[in-house]
């Protein structure tokens, strides 16, 4: 049964604006479908062609997802009009999708003052092709590490979605939604953003102030504002970390006090949570970057690399320089 929906009435003049979707091997699919279907559906709820889209990808025949699912492409990597929103659709493993021909199409387009935007990963190809320096953006969480030690130059937020300028990022999943309601907001009105949340049943919809992760106290399971205080300011400082000593001061606590307390919500020492924080990041540095194993030490509070190496096995069993050898092939573009 084909229900008819309350049209949203829009003023729109002119052709339809055209996104691009350039999709990367391995992007995720859902980050694409959220893009999408919030504009097929802002056309349908407006009763008028408001968007069109093109996808596109290297080689102009297939794309493949990472859950294997393969997309016939639309073009190639060519010439497109001012007016075009490309959307560069990231997943797993995009060092090694970032290649020199689509970096140096990203840059080309550029040029002509087109609208560049990166889904999920895709801010990695974005800030390798040098379209994001000196902007803000952001990337997906477990990328955020690699991504700044890598790219300097980039303001890294830890936002759903950036809009700084002509550049987009997302932080990727339903990041999409979010950015694709702001973008139809601006453009239509609030009234078919809202229109068309309410037939993506998306209830919940964060703009560019809204961070990626669950807070703290979601994540730990446990609500104590002095635990999550301390835990807050030791992912803020891994590379100088913190005493047990200073933290237990800083929250109004004895150094006892906090151990008891991480003892009895976390099974473990405050020393050894800090630890495993810390070994959790050099663990993303050895995947995601091409980092010396001494330089990903220091990055993560570690004076020696022995040591460093010591910690790594133990949490780990295995040593970082066995960890870099297993993933030096995927980090090569």
């Amino acid at each position: 049964m084909d229900i008819q929906p309350q049209i949203v009435e829009v003023d729109a003049k002119g052709k339809p604006k055209r996104f691009v979707f350039v999709l990367l091997d391995n992007f995720t699919m859902l980050c694409f479908a959220c893009a999408l279907e919030s504009l097929r559906i802002a056309n349908r709820m407006a009763n008028k062609k408001l968007y069109d889209w093109a996808i596109a990808g290297e080689g102009g025949e297939v794309a493949r997802c990472s859950n294997g699912t393969e997309f016939k492409l639309n073009m190639d990597l060519g010439e497109l009009g001012r007016e075009d929103v490309v959307m560069v659709c990231g997943g797993i493993d995009v060092q090694a999708a970032t290649t020199k021909k689509l970096v140096s199409w990203l840059r080309r387009e550029a040029r002509k003052g087109v609208t560049m935007g990166g889904l999920c990963t895709a801010g990695y190809t974005l800030a390798k092709a040098g379209l994001l320096d000196g902007k803000k953006a952001t990337i997906h969480w477990e990328n955020q590490d690699s991504f700044a030690e890598e790219f300097e130059d980039v303001k890294l937020t830890k936002s759903v979605f950036v809009v700084d300028g002509n550049r987009i990022t997302t932080a990727g999943g339903t990041a999409s939604i979010d950015l694709m309601l702001k973008l139809i907001a601006d453009e239509h009105g609030e009234g078919l953003a809202n229109a068309v949340a309410d037939q993506l049943i998306y209830s919940s919809i964060r703009t560019d102030q809204d961070t990626q992760r669950l807070s703290i106290p979601t994540r730990i399971g446990v609500r104590h504002p002095k635990l999550s205080r301390v835990i807050q300011m030791m992912e803020q400082n891994i590379e100088e970390p913190i005493s047990p000593a200073t933290l237990a001061h800083d929250v109004g606590m004895s150094t006892r006090q906090l151990e008891r307390l991480f003892r009895r919500y976390l099974s473990r020492s405050p020393k050894r949570y800090y630890m495993e924080l810390r070994l959790q990041k050099a663990r993303n540095l050895l995947m995601q970057t091409d980092m010396s194993v001494i330089n990903v030490a220091l990055a993560c509070g570690f004076a020696s690399p022995s040591h460093f190496s010591k910690c790594y096995r133990a949490h780990y069993d295995t040593t970082p320089y066995r960890e870099r050898g297993t993933h030096a092939s995927r980090l090569s573009i």
